[in-house]
Order: structure tokens, then sequence, then C-alpha cells
């Protein structure tokens, strides 16, 4: 039998079995197959197995210490009335009151923040790296936070639990101080400036003060009243003086005499020596009637009487401008006969002069004073108003200065207002069992790989049929 050169020679039919065998696998019963199957089960239960046995027993063991915290949900209020000053009040909201910051969030960042991580590796001597990092995770809907720190025995994981809560506090301590530091400061460029603008209108109302002699509005509105008071009194003096004026004026028409002659008839009829001398000024009238009466003008007698009776009107004459103080010519206007009712009407109008004359005196000295109170008023109105100003402007100035302080005594006790107070709920545990390697974890992901290997192989020994009836399945549906 010949093969022409240009035929593909016949393929070897031991090449087609292999790679069908390979492909399509072989028989249920052909147990010539198990050898490779069962060699290929145990190396894959040695590829399995070799690295979970070499991971348990050379990974070290480690320890997780569990630690809880809990943030209050409750705020906290404080009010204060200080007398003469103001009320001060602090408030420290809670800490889930507003939505867009949640403090349980910023607590689980500060946990891990790296400062806290180094404060906390330093307090046991440990190496940033070596302490780890913490595991913290929140309870949704709750204050809740969960810390976990690992380490190499019980005792190592609880102390760096331990280690990380102080230092998480000291820290909160540190930024809490640092936050009232900054107020604080900021408070006091505030409180200096307003004891500036207070002290300023101070010196202004002082030299105000010294200035106008007012030491308050209210002294102006008292020395108001007080003229409007000295005002009203002078009118009354000036009806009571034109009163006076009046009656006196009608008792000197009714005596025909003046008041200051009244004055000195009264006066001068009180003397006892004048009294005589106008005694004895009749006796010389009646002895010069008489000889006139028997005698010419040019008698002896008649001269002597003439002689004795002027001597008695020139003594009686003396004598009462010696008690009056009246010239000799001005004794004329003298009543010369004050007995009886008249002399009672001479009293009168003497008296009646006399509180004339009072009444005149006080009347000018209260206009006086009057027209110079009115006069200081005038002077004075700037000033008080400017005073009144001031002082409304220092009660203002003094209630923000005192506001001020209050409020910068007060922001010292809301310790919480930007972190909210966080409280340990359970400290740091101390663990009875390590939590790595996981044991039974490894040995069940060993099983399960090791069992998923076996449905492979099985798999793999039953693919012949499988195929077979997915290929018959298919030409049916043809």
């Amino acid at each position: 039998m010949t093969f022409d050169a240009t035929t593909e020679p016949p393929r070897s039919p031991a090449r087609r079995i292999g790679l069908r065998r390979i492909v399509m696998g072989s028989r249920l019963n052909d147990f010539g197959r198990l050898p490779r199957y069962f060699a290929s089960l145990i190396l894959g239960s040695v590829l399995i197995w070799a690295p979970i046995s070499g991971y348990l027993k050379t990974a070290p063991l480690s320890f997780k210490s569990h630690t809880s915290l809990i943030l209050p949900g409750s705020g906290a209020s404080a009010s204060v009335n200080l007398n003469g000053i103001g009320q001060a009040s602090s408030y420290a909201n809670s800490a889930f009151a507003s939505n867009a910051v949640s403090p349980t969030e910023t607590y689980k960042r500060l946990l891990g923040a790296d400062r806290i991580l180094e404060a906390a590796a330093r307090s046991l001597n440990l190496d940033r790296h070596r302490f780890g990092k913490p595991r913290v995770s929140l309870v949704d809907q709750t204050g809740l936070i969960h810390v976990e720190v690992t380490g190499g025995s019980p005792d190592e994981a609880r102390q760096r639990g331990e280690a990380l809560m102080t230092a998480f506090f000291t820290e909160l301590d540190a930024l809490r101080s640092d936050e009232q530091t900054t107020r604080e400061g900021s408070g006091l460029a505030a409180i200096a400036e307003y004891r500036r603008s207070v002290a300023a209108t101070r010196t202004e109302i002082e030299a105000l003060q010294r200035e106008s002699g007012l030491w308050s509005a209210t002294d102006y509105d008292a020395m108001t009243d007080a003229t409007r008071d000295l005002v009203s009194r002078v009118q009354d003096l000036a009806a009571q003086l034109s009163e006076t004026t009046e009656e006196v004026a009608a008792l000197e028409i009714t005596l025909g005499i003046p008041a200051a002659a009244a004055a000195a008839t009264l006066k001068l009829y009180a003397d006892a020596e004048f009294i005589s001398l106008t005694q004895e000024l009749g006796i010389q009238a009646a002895a010069l009637a008489e000889a006139r009466s028997s005698f010419g003008e040019a008698h002896p007698k008649v001269r002597q009487a003439r002689h004795a009776h002027q001597a008695a009107i020139a003594s009686a004459r003396m004598r009462a401008a010696s008690v009056t103080g009246l010239r000799p010519d001005a004794l004329s206007t003298l009543d010369l006969a004050p007995d009886g009712a008249r002399a009672e009407l001479l009293a009168q109008l003497v008296r009646q002069d006399a509180a004339r004359a009072g009444v005149q005196r006080q009347y000018e000295t209260m206009q006086a004073r009057a027209d110079a109170e009115t006069s200081k008023l005038r002077r004075l109105a700037p000033q008080a108003a400017r005073l009144e100003d001031l002082q409304r402007d220092f009660s203002v100035a003094e209630a923000v200065f005192a506001s001020a302080i209050a409020r910068s005594q007060s922001t010292k006790s809301d310790v919480y207002a930007s972190y909210p107070l966080v409280q340990v709920l359970e400290n740091p545990s101390l663990p009875e069992k390590p939590s790595s390697p996981n044991r039974k974890l490894a040995i069940a992901a060993g099983g399960a790989a090791t069992f998923m290997l076996i449905v492979s192989l099985l798999l793999g020994w039953v693919r012949s049929a499988l195929i077979g009836r997915i290929i018959a399945g298919r030409e049916q549906v043809r």
C-alpha cells in the first residue's frame, strides 16, 4: 500500500486516546486512574495543610483587651444672678444636639491619632510601631465606643489599653484647656477694651463734675426745683411788700406825718427829760401869756417871761435833737400831740413801716438770690445735659464691662462645649485566651479546602459521564 506525499499521514491511536481521556475522562469503572487521583489528593492536602500547620506553629500569640466608652446624652446649664451687675449663665449642649458633627466620630479619630499612640507607647517604653494601632468601632444610634488593643500577653494587652485611655483623656484635657485659654485670651482683650472705655468715660465725668460743681443730673434737677420755689417765694414777698407799702402810705396820709417822723416822735416822747422840758415849756408859756395880759411887750416882766419861754424852747429843741438825731430845722415835722388814739396810730405806723422795711430787705435779698440761681441754671444747663449723657454712657459701658466679666467667668465652667463629656463604661479587660492565631478558624479553613479538593477530584472522576449526558441532551434538542 502506497501513500501520496500530499496526503496527511494518519494520527497515532494512542495519542488520540490520551487527549480524549485528558479532556473527556474515562469510564466510571476505570480504576486504573485511581493512583493518579490519590496522588493528586495527597499533594493537594499537603499544599493545604503545610502552610496552616506552619502558621499555627510559628505565629506568635496575641491577646485583645476591650474597653468601652460612653458619651452622656444630656447637657448641663447653670445660671447665677449677680446683685448690681447682672446675670451670668453657662450652658453645655448635649453631645448629640447637632446633626452636623458627631462626637463619637471625632473621638474615634482622636483615639487613632498619632500623638495619642505615641504618648501611650512612650508611657510603656515601647516604640510607636510595636504598640500597634487600636481598633475602634461605634455602635449605631448610641453613644458607645468600643476600643480593642492587641498585646503579646494578657497583662500587656490590658496595660496597653490603660495607657491608651490615659493618653486619650490627657489629650482631651489638653484640648479643653487650650480652648479655654484661647477663649479667655479673646475675652480678656475685649474686657481690657471695655475697661478703657469705662475709665475714659469716668475721667470725662470727673472733669465735668469739677468744672460744673454738679455730681449728677439729679443735682441739676434739685437746683431747678429749688430755684422754682425761690422764684415763687420772691413773688409772694413782692405781693406782701406791695400790701405793706400801701398800709404805710395810708397811715402817713391819715396822720399827715411820715413814718420816720412818727418813729422819732415816739422816741422823743418816751424820753423823761424831754417830757420835763415840755412841762417846763408849758409853765413858761403860761407865765408869758399872763405877763402879756397885764403888761405891754416892753415891760420888764414880759421881757423876762419871753426870755424864759425862749430858753425853755431852746432847751426842748436841743433835747429833741439829741434824742432823735434830727437837725433842729427838721424838728418841725414831729408830731407834738401824740397823746391818746393818735399815739396808738403813730405806733402802728412805726410798726408797719418797720415790717415794710423788713419785707423790702427780704425781697431784695431773695430777688438777688433768685436772679443768681437763674443765671447759674442757664450756665449749667448744657453741662448738666452733657453730664447726664456721660453718666448714661458710663452706665451702659459699666454694664457691658460687668457682663463681659461675667461671661468670661461663666465660660470657664463650660469645659465640655467643643469636646463633650466622655466616661469609661468598661475598663480595659484582661483577656483569658489568645485572639490570634485562631486554631479553630485555621482548622476549619483547612477542612473546607480539603473538602473542596475532594469534591473537585470527584467531579474529575465522573466528568466523562457528565459530558456525555450534556452532549446527548443537546443532540436530542436539535
